[in-house]
């Protein structure tokens, strides 16, 4: 088993005043060679945006993304011709592929909007950009592990163009659980949304991420009532 930790206070970060962001691995302005991306995570973006802000119309292309609001309601416009609003409990995926743009804003003129932003190079380039979200019982993360995201095909989540699973989880204090993965040749990126955890023997805080590579299974053991958010992907061998 290999293993890397990333602590909450050693990403990247850029506060814009209407943005304030958390990088955990190169973005904008923000570089670090050892932090370039996890096999097939190429962003996690942790964002804070004031009230009434956002992003206007951008591009992209050839990248899967996955918006999980924390707090607050994202408003979301794109090229394909899809508007709504996302909050709490729900997630969103865009494969880009052949191009598309969105905005988004924070819908709400006086609350801050909490998401995070993830990012995932694709299983395969240039196909028809689509997008998707879907509202998800959190009740069931309750001492378990959702699953919200899933490869094309799948039964389970939103479906990606990747062969990686993301998995919800929000532990009482004292709760032993186990992941096990679903290929074993991908690796695992956990990210502490809150709370205070140990995963195979190492502890984590709130913010806090650890990779790990050459595993069958994590186990996690939440030393405070904790949410967390798990990243199987592939490592790109």
């Amino acid at each position: 088993m290999k293993t890397i930790i990333h602590k909450a206070n050693s990403r990247g970060h850029a506060d814009h005043g209407w943005l304030n962001a958390w990088h955990s691995f190169s973005f904008a302005g923000y570089h670090d060679p050892a932090k370039v991306h996890f096999g097939a995570l190429r962003v996690l973006n942790d964002d804070t945006i004031a009230g009434g802000m956002g992003f206007g119309a951008h591009p992209h292309d050839n990248m899967e993304i996955i918006t999980i609001p924390l707090s607050g309601q994202l408003e979301h416009r794109d090229s394909m011709g899809n508007t709504g609003i996302i909050s709490k409990g729900e997630v969103q995926v865009m494969s880009a592929g052949t191009g598309i743009q969105h905005s988004e804003k924070n819908k709400n003129a006086k609350e801050p909007l909490k998401l995070l932003q993830i990012w995932l190079f694709p299983d395969k380039k240039n196909v028809e950009p689509r997008y998707d979200q879907r509202a998800f019982d959190l009740a069931a993360a309750r001492n378990s592990l959702l699953n919200i995201v899933s490869p094309m095909g799948s039964a389970e989540g939103l479906t990606i163009h990747q062969n990686a699973w993301f998995h919800l989880g929000k532990l009482d204090k004292d709760l032993s659980i186990i992941y096990e993965l679903k290929d074993k040749q991908n690796g695992v990126y956990a990210f502490l949304i809150d709370g205070e955890v140990t995963i195979n023997g190492e502890r984590l805080e709130k913010r806090d991420a650890i990779g790990i590579t050459d595993a069958d299974k994590l186990e996690i053991e939440a030393v405070a009532d904790s949410e967390i958010l798990l990243m199987e992907v592939p490592m790109l061998r």
